[in-house]
């Protein structure tokens, strides 16, 4: 007869193959990861060497003066006239020593810039001073340019719009005259003022634009940046600066690649790990177990109902499978009831508290972001058991479309009956608020019906807000619960102390506080319960308000998750190993204001 069962594929095959899409999958991730966060960092430090070296050449030249000024009028009228040798580039001393020499010839004890000035000097004197100048300013540009790792860097005006003429350029033509090779000086060329947006607007302004011009051309992809350059309250020219972003990507490619090759190594060495663990640890006991009900399918030997209960060790999913088999087979009444005798106490009552566990943790909102389409606010939450159930829950809930509450208590005393009594105060504490109400109105009811029938005589402190999310204002009421804490946008967090009220369910007929507040765009509220401030080390010292301060602070700007996970963490750096002794929970709210 012919078997058409589908053929069998080992657990080890299928573990195999899910590591290593695993791995591949990780490699992927870290690799783009890594190439956008490197070509990200690199891009920033090219924006910021441009203004660096562009803000640094101003300064320079508005340090020079009016001596920068002269030779700068001089080259307007005498470009075509003034010789700068090719091979000067980074030597302007052979300029200098013929300026020099002609001075000390013409003016001899006399100092220029002490006795002689620019304009105190004949022609010829002008124009071999006015060559020195321009060759000493290119060569400061292009050290300046070297020594920031730029591409290139010159120094423009407008004449006239338009047009742009490079008065100092270190990247120049080089003609011949009478035999001799020398730079092209004065050239001069249409800026267009569409694609040059941000030198147009730095000439206009007179002030550092808002942002580069950016080009991908037979040049490269280059980022282009503007300095305006005064003296004496006169706008005279810019200061610009290149630089080249492309010739980077192949060095970070090469960055990713090596990385993600150390990445392969070390997954594929943990991979052969977790695959020697998972079959010794599990696979195996699978295995022995399959072979053991596979010979009782042939055998029909109860006897292997021992054999299978002995030959299993572990504590797991694993031994209770084989327990189960076990049961199945021998279905011997003195077994059962002795297993019944030994375990269904134990049993009885780990899965009742488990199914409590489940049922607690159903009732607090668990999915977050809970209002997806809601884009005023961000909003999460915790809860942490001290036992398995607890008393301290969480809340939040739409009252209408423009009001949302937050909920967070804290019954008194810890396990069933605290969790019990938490169970009936976030459904009191909803309902009523869902039939509208302030804050004091609710919680006054409430208390009231809870008071009913209280012989445990337990309590519950209770934090509870109403927002209105078109307004960032509400209403609040504290019936004996921690003070919030309270960050305004660009601020630090810190604890908002008020009187409140007594806690609810401790007498009939309270009347209970209420306050008014408002929430700016950017504000941030947390509400916590005592486990967070009474935490207590080994050495039963507390955590304290301050440290808690200090947790929020650690990132103020981070998201309502992360903000209460570096909570969360650091209550978990002082208590070290020390055990839990009180519930903790957390909120936090974030408010993004109407217009998001």
């Amino acid at each position: 007869m012919k078997n058409n069962q589908p053929k069998k594929v080992s657990l080890i095959t299928k573990f195999i193959a899910m590591f290593t899409i695993f791995g591949v999958a990780a490699m992927l991730v870290s690799g783009i990861f890594t190439f956008v966060i490197q070509t990200n960092i690199y891009h920033r430090e090219c924006e910021s060497r441009l203004k660096n070296i562009t803000n640094q050449l101003s300064a320079l030249i508005t340090d020079d003066g009016d001596d920068f000024v002269d030779v700068l009028d001089y080259f307007k009228e005498h470009s075509a006239d003034m010789r700068i040798k090719a091979d000067s580039d980074g030597h302007y001393r052979p300029e200098l020593l013929a300026f020099q020499k002609k001075f000390a010839k013409r003016y001899p004890d006399k100092t220029y810039g002490v006795d002689i000035f620019f304009s105190d000097m004949d022609e010829d004197l002008q124009k071999a001073y006015a060559e020195y100048k321009l060759d000493y300013w290119r060569t400061i540009f292009l050290q300046d340019a070297e020594s920031f790792g730029l591409e290139y860097t010159y120094f423009i005006y407008p004449d006239p719009e338009p047009n742009m003429t490079y008065f100092i350029d270190p990247l120049t033509d080089v003609q011949e005259i009478d035999g001799e090779e020398y730079i092209s000086l004065g050239f001069s060329g249409v800026e267009e003022p569409d694609k040059y947006k941000m030198m147009w607007e730095a000439w206009h302004t007179g002030k550092n634009p808002s942002d580069f011009d950016v080009f991908d051309n037979k040049y490269g992809y280059t980022y282009a940046y503007y300095s305006p350059v005064w003296v004496n309250n006169n706008q005279i020219g810019l200061v610009c600066a290149d630089i080249s972003v492309k010739k980077v990507n192949s060095t970070i490619i090469r960055n990713v690649m090596l990385q993600s090759a150390g990445l392969a190594v070390v997954l594929f060495v943990s991979i052969l790990v977790m695959i020697h663990l998972l079959r010794k640890i599990f696979l195996y006991r699978i295995i022995n177990l399959e072979k053991n009900i596979v010979r009782y399918a042939e055998s029909k030997d109860e006897a292997l109902a021992g054999v299978i209960r002995d030959s299993e060790q572990g504590n797991d999913e694993i031994r209770s499978l084989s327990d189960q088999f076990a049961g199945m087979i021998t279905e011997l009444k003195e077994y059962m009831e002795n297993l019944r005798h030994v375990t269904m106490e134990k049993e009885r009552i780990s899965t009742e508290l488990s199914v409590a566990t489940q049922i607690q943790a159903d009732m607090l909102p668990r999915i977050f972001p809970p209002f997806p389409e809601r884009k005023e606010f961000e909003l999460y939450a915790t809860m942490d058991p001290a036992k398995e159930v607890g008393g301290d829950f969480y809340d939040f809930f739409m009252v209408d479309d423009d009001h949302i509450a937050l909920v967070v208590a804290d019954v008194s005393g810890k396990g069933v009956p605290a969790a019990l009594f938490m169970v009936i105060a976030k459904t009191l504490i909803k309902n009523r608020t869902l039939m509208g109400g302030s804050p004091a109105e609710i919680l006054t009811d409430v208390n009231n019906q809870l008071c009913e029938g209280n012989e445990a005589e337990l309590f519950v402190t209770v934090w509870l807000a109403i927002v209105q999310l078109s307004t960032g204002k509400g209403m609040a009421a504290n019936a004996g619960h921690e003070h919030p804490a309270l960050r305004h946008k660009d601020g630090s967090f810190e604890l908002i102390e008020y009187r409140h009220s007594p806690a609810v369910a401790t007498m009939e007929g309270i009347r209970f506080r209420e306050h008014e507040f408002e929430l700016l765009p950017g504000d941030t509220v947390y509400e916590y319960t005592d486990g967070v401030s009474e935490a207590t080390d080994a050495n039963d010292e507390l955590f304290g308000n301050s440290r808690l301060i200090a947790a929020l602070n650690k990132d103020p700007d981070a998201g309502v998750e992360t903000l209460l996970k570096n909570v969360r963490g650091e209550i978990d750096r002082f208590v070290k190993d020390a055990p839990q002794f009180d519930d903790i929970t957390m909120l936090g709210f974030t408010y993004n204001g109407p217009e998001r």
